[in-house]
């Protein structure tokens, strides 16, 4: 498996040099998902997973959040 190097921030993370940041690569076929302060700690998935899961949260279906209209 090889090991991406093209990190993105995400934009909750208030594009700030700090290390509380969520942070997202991919290489083909897979998604690599890391915490800024714990770069060498990665989980690794595929598109359908993530995308079932971003669903979830922005129907609200996780962690009691607000359904988004």
């Amino acid at each position: 498996m090889s090991t991406p190097d093209n990190w993105q921030k995400s934009s909750f993370s208030g594009g700030g040099e700090g290390n509380n940041c969520v942070e997202l690569a991919t290489t083909p076929g897979t998604i690599h998902l890391r915490e800024s302060d714990t770069p060498t700690t990665h989980l690794t998935t595929t598109p359908a997973p993530i995308a079932h899961l971003f669903h979830g949260i922005r129907a609200g279906k996780l962690g009691g959040g607000v359904p988004r209209t």
